[in-house]
């Protein structure tokens, strides 16, 4: 059975800029967390701390790269099908964030807005030599993107029910069926049922 140390959300947020910190050239990191556990919150934070640093970083919103909603609410907006596989464009991502940091030094911030759905319509951003981007948002893990580091917020069945808003609580299913049938493990795993009192798995 894994063993947990409680740690504080601002040194969570200190303990991944530490580990992005400790990587010289370009690092992708993905925050792969349902939305009741806000991983933006998170992102935002270890990029505040990595600018601290001296690191340039930015967050990237998995949000931010939803396919268009002809597409993703083809069969209905609570198709859970769709949210696991037609939700979120994983491949747009990897090419656009993930790979272009890599092999072409710049990356995409935004692809979509989903509240107006239209396309975002923003500039690539030059990346630099030692530039982290944290990538975050669900069902991140076993998508075949190639992240540098790789941290889950993972959350019950009873806190995705109490955290969750009523009109996605149809979300609940897929998110556990995805997290049930990946086999790859974060790098980083955090029992997160109460945001203010999460925890590092140890080892």
């Amino acid at each position: 059975m894994p063993s947990f140390t409680p740690i504080s959300p601002a040194a969570l947020a200190e303990l991944l800029a530490e580990r992005a910190c400790a990587r010289p050239d370009r690092v992708a990191m993905a925050i792969s967390a349902a939305d009741a556990a806000d991983p933006m919150d998170l992102a935002n934070r270890v990029v505040e701390a990595l600018r601290t640093a001296g690191r340039p970083a930015h967050a990237v919103s998995l949000h931010d790269f939803v396919r268009p909603a002809s597409l993703r609410l083809e069969h209905g907006r609570t198709d859970e099908q769709s949210y696991r596989s037609s939700w979120f464009d994983y491949d747009a991502l990897d090419r656009e964030v993930v790979s272009s940091l890599k092999k072409r030094q710049r990356f995409l911030p935004r692809l979509w807005d989903e509240t107006t759905d239209r396309s975002a319509r923003v500039h690539r951003i030059d990346a630099a030599d030692d530039h982290v981007v944290v990538v975050a948002g669900p069902m991140l893990l076993g998508r075949t993107l190639e992240f540098d580091m790789t941290v889950e917020l993972r959350m019950s069945r009873g806190a995705l029910e109490r955290r969750t808003l009523s009109d996605d609580r149809w979300t609940i299913a897929p998110l556990l069926a995805h997290d049930a049938e990946v086999s790859s493990e974060a790098d980083i795993v955090v029992r997160f049922e109460h945001p203010a009192r999460p925890a590092v798995r140890d080892g």
